[in-house]
């Protein structure tokens, strides 16, 4: 379960300073990732991956914020999830801005390796 907990915050670290080779280094060849922006369908393949963070990589430099505020493993002999809450906000923005986050890992030649990714915003109802 360490060895989950130190790979997920690496991962992390590694987004906030835009450490592209860390933000992958430890993801399968045909990792899926569902993220907040586009394309909704999802990107398949490490070589999809790559190219989702560019554009966060540039927002971060900003001045934004991305750090974990929370990490939960549930971890198997071949395969685990996590599940995490993560401040993700522009540096002016005070608001709670919590973003969702859930791996899916499997252990390949006996280390761990995040399959799958799921980055989500709780959705916000205007005031009627």
């Amino acid at each position: 379960m360490d060895d989950i907990r130190k790979l997920i915050e690496t991962w992390a670290r590694a987004a906030h300073e835009g450490d592209l080779e860390q933000v992958t280094a430890h993801h399968t060849d045909d990792v899926a990732m569902f993220d907040v922006p586009p394309p909704y369908e999802g990107v398949y393949g490490l070589d999809a991956y790559r190219t989702t963070w560019p554009e966060f990589f540039e927002w971060q430099r900003s001045g934004a914020v991305f750090e974990l505020e929370s990490l939960d493993v549930v971890e198997g002999t071949d395969v685990a999830f996590a599940y995490a809450l993560a401040r993700c906000a522009a540096a002016a923005d005070d608001g709670p801005a919590r973003l969702r986050l859930t791996f899916g890992l499997k252990k390949i030649d006996g280390a761990w390796q995040i399959a799958h990714e799921h980055h989500s915003f709780p959705m916000e109802h205007a005031d009627e």
